[in-house]
């Protein structure tokens, strides 16, 4: 069988590269009579794909084999065979680690100079070491790059270079979109429960569902969309102002450099690049998120006067937020814990009568606290002004001020009463003691709802501090009879219980089951609760009501902007953050490290601060900033199969989780802590530098601030992460560099930088870059399109490493980083985005860029990004 590869020498240069490489796969394998023909061209203009043919040579496999050191020198002859044009080195190299298993690769020398490129595979294979089985749920369509560079003592490195798509560009939006979607639809059934509305209100609620509505019909179409797509797991730089494809991220792929040198253990460096996250097909003509935030937010309290609504800051309509999920999770966690206190009681089984009415009583105190809140109470109070025939107390009286309420202290734990001066033990249960003068009049019974208020009476304002507080009173009662039943049971030394006290227990037969004893208090409890849950959720419906009154349409539209932004900058977090997680499974302190402090995950970003990359910026600041508000958490997957690996997300807009299922092998093999459950924080944090020519501009005529505002910003996070990670994990659980600076040098140096007033001072990427290293985190490298400025930080940042980490030889460093630009992943990337094998910068562009981050000649031309 006859092969042939070609090797293209550089017009007026005696270093020859291999502009393409071949690798032979499994079905054709190379055998010993396996022919070679090799073919060698003067190359005058590589864009123009012009060049000379200088000659070629043959050989075979088994001559190399046969041959002394396994190299041979071969002529190169013309065309015609008449005439020797020169002498063609191929030698045999063992690839070693780089595979599973030994692979043999061929190079060749030209004139005594070596190749930088080694060879290509541009389709991985499930037995990579780098990409296997576990991973290849979650990473798809891998493109390989190997290279030889000589270190410094004059010996050689193996680097490996791969890229892959990830099956979370789409997986974790579409999650996203649905959950969006469940959201707002709650949020419409919630306003239709808030019952019977002044005609005012009444319209006003009828716009905001039909704005919900809108924007609920919108993401379904674009789930729809979404479910029809089959093809690449990614979303190429030219679709990212395609609508339906808004909530994917831009170009998203992971990057993973692989060393293997003599008598060293491998190392590998991960980054994850993605487009900057930014609504695009929405458009920058008013800025970005950041700054439409803050304009809206200065606008609501007009809108509030107009359409005679309570203004709400940001801070009160989250806690509003906050207030509803609570009652959604502990509500109906109460009922279940009631429910198992009353199976325990049947059962008779004090141990778990104890564990269950600790649970109980835990979970009830933080349903109170939720709820011991000023807004809740003013809430409730606009509420019932809002009801048909509402008389305001300014027409019959004058205002008195509210009486300020002290609530119920809890149990510290099961077994303890509390005893108030201005409260019973228990006072809505029968046989409770009649409540005497100096305490408040019990409460509305619990089976009376929100619409018992009367319409055409003032409110009482302390009216929601009784029905609340019948909550703690009602689990007193349950802590009290439970505590005497045991000790009925178990014959202790009776103790006299307060008269209060007495008169529940007594006013029960204490020679009952226990269940029936327990039941009438644990239905008042559970009674109570619903109560309760129900006022607070209309109290707080309201609230999210009249902001929505306030903002709409801007609102939603800013709300539709967000959701965009979030959804690919979480995707790309989740990517990095499984990746990570894979690449640390066998390390002991970086899972030390994720349970009790969490991640660090840097982002990088090359955006401008002049014109529409102002706005993207923007975007993308909001967008990453919204990141603190995920957590992850690691759970045992159903199976082996590439479904059962995908990530899930949960959650609503103020809280996300994103779960991430482990093989059981894996998932065994993990600390304690992680295998229960533990939430995992990540700290998100951006840091920009703009390196083009519109950066010029910027720095020259226009204004940079934004970018000093989220560089001094985010230095201040990634230091305050730095001092939690020192004072909570021992310096061993980090990884090892060749540097000799330590981290706290570092980040001294990083802030002075940051304040520093330096043009394109790009030494701040590579400091917090280097930082996320040494701290165990996820680095992540943006521009418009992670395509060309991308391309050239990357590739940079490999070879950086290279020569700090591995004695990469300083003659190499530009070989290798112009080899890396070339023929590399990241051409690659360029060619599955445009089809097309060029960066998009002209040369007057380039002029502009630091000259680490241009391109080698041939490789740039102006193409549509």
């Amino acid at each position: 069988m006859d092969s042939c590869f070609r090797i293209l020498k550089r017009r007026g240069t005696r270093d020859p590269l291999f502009l393409t490489g071949v690798t032979f796969p499994p079905q054709c394998p190379i055998l010993e009579e396996t022919v070679i023909k090799l073919s060698v061209y003067d190359v005058k203009d590589k864009s123009a794909n012009t060049s000379t043919f200088l000659g070629s040579a043959t050989f075979s496999v088994a001559d190399l084999l046969k041959s002394r050191d396994q190299q041979i020198s071969l002529n190169l002859r013309s065309s015609d065979d008449l005439a020797a044009v020169g002498t063609v080195v191929v030698s045999r190299m063992k690839m070693g680690e780089i595979e599973d298993g030994e692979a043999d690769h061929i190079t060749a020398d030209i004139q005594g100079q070596k190749c930088a490129l080694v060879c290509e595979s541009l389709h991985g294979t499930t037995n990579d070491k780098d990409y296997g089985p576990r991973m290849s749920a979650l990473f798809k369509n891998p493109v390989c790059k190997v290279y030889r560079f000589q270190t410094v003592d004059s010996k050689w490195m193996l680097v490996r270079e791969q890229m892959a798509e990830s099956t979370l560009s789409f997986t974790i939006p579409k999650q996203l979109i649905t959950l969006h979607i469940q959201e707002d639809s709650r949020r419409i059934q919630e306003l239709k429960d808030l019952g019977e509305l002044s005609p005012h209100w009444d319209n006003l609620r009828r716009e905001v569902i039909t704005r919900y509505d809108q924007v609920i019909r919108s993401y379904q179409e674009n789930l729809e969309e979404l479910d029809k797509l089959t093809g690449p797991s990614f979303k190429p730089s030219c679709s990212k102002a395609q609508k339906y494809l808004e909530f994917i991220p831009i170009n998203l792929h992971t990057q993973r450099m692989r060393v293997t040198c003599p008598r060293k253990t491998d190392a590998f460096y991960d980054i994850i690049t993605v487009g900057a996250p930014a609504a695009h097909f929405q458009g920058f003509k008013s800025g970005g998120l950041q700054r439409l935030l803050g304009r809206y937010e200065n606008e609501k309290k007009s809108y509030s006067t107009a359409y005679q609504c309570i203004y709400y800051s940001p801070e009160q309509t989250a806690r509003a937020r906050d207030v509803l999920g609570t009652l959604s999770e502990l509500q109906p966690l109460i009922g279940s814990l009631a429910d198992r206190l009353l199976q325990a009681a049947q059962q008779r089984c004090a141990h778990a009568l104890r564990d269950t009415l600790k649970s109980l009583a835990e979970k009830t105190e933080q349903f109170v606290h939720a709820l011991k809140d000023e807004l809740v109470k003013s809430a409730l109070l606009a509420l019932h002004a809002a009801r048909p025939g509402y008389v305001s107390k300014t027409q019959t009286q004058t205002q008195t001020p509210p009486l300020q309420t002290r609530a119920p202290q809890m149990p510290s734990h099961p077994g303890q009463t509390v005893t108030e001066p201005d409260a019973v033990v228990c006072n809505n249960v029968a046989g409770a003691q009649t409540p005497t003068k100096e305490e408040p009049p019990p409460p509305a019974g619990p089976l009376e709802r929100q619409d018992s208020i009367p319409h055409h009476k003032e409110y009482d304002e302390e009216e929601w501090d009784r029905v609340w507080a019948n909550v703690a009173k009602s689990l007193n009662c349950v802590i009290a009879l439970v505590d005497k039943l045991q000790e009925q049971d178990n014959n202790n030394q009776e103790s006299t219980p307060d008269q209060a006290l007495a008169d529940v227990i007594t006013s029960h037969n204490p020679t009952g089951e226990w269940r029936e004893q327990l039941s009438p208090l644990v239905a008042s409890l559970k009674e109570c609760v619903t109560e309760v849950g129900d006022r607070a959720q209309k109290s707080m419906t309201f609230v999210l009501l009249q902001e929505a009154v306030c903002s709409i349409p801007q609102g939603l539209f800013l709300q539709q902007r967000r959701d965009v932004v979030f959804s690919q900058a979480l995707s790309a977090l989740a990517c990095g953050f499984v990746m990570r997680l894979y690449a640390g499974l066998e390390d002991k302190g970086f899972l030390q490290q994720l349970h009790l402090v969490g991640l660090v995950a840097q982002f990088e970003s090359l955006l401008s601060t002049y014109s529409e990359e102002i706005g993207m910026l923007e975007d993308m600041e909001t967008g990453i900033s919204d990141l603190h508000r995920v957590t992850f958490r690691i759970t045992e997957a159903k199976s082996d199969d590439p479904a059962d690996l995908q990530p899930v997300v949960s959650g609503r807009r103020d809280h996300y989780t994103v779960e991430v299922p482990l093989p059981q092998q894996s998932f065994q093999m993990i600390p304690p802590e992680l295998r229960e459950g533990k939430p995992l924080q990540v700290y998100p944090v951006l840091f920009n530098v703009g390196i083009n020519e519109q950066q010029t501009i910027a720095e020259r005529f226009g204004d940079i601030s934004l970018q000093e505002r989220i560089n001094q910003r985010n230095f201040e996070i990634l230091d305050g992460y730095f001092k939690t990670l020192s004072d909570k994990v021992p310096s061993e659980c980090l990884p090892c560099f060749q540097t000799q600076m330590d981290v706290k040098e570092l980040l001294e140096t990083l802030g002075q930088n940051v304040v520093t007033k330096k043009r394109k001072n790009v030494e701040i990427l590579w400091l917090a870059g280097t930082i996320c290293r040494r701290l165990n985190g996820i680095r992540f490298t943006s521009c418009k399109s992670a395509k060309d400025r991308t391309s050239m930080s990357v590739t940079l940042e490999q070879c950086a490493l290279l020569r700090d980490e591995h004695q990469l030889n300083k003659d190499y460093f530009i070989r290798a980083l112009d080899c890396m630009r070339r023929e590399g992943c990241r051409i690659e990337n360029v060619q599955k985005n445009i089809k097309c094998r060029k960066y998009a910068f002209n040369i007057l562009q380039l002029m502009a860029f630091p000259k680490c981050y241009r391109p080698p000649e041939g490789t740039y031309g102006k193409v549509d990004s």
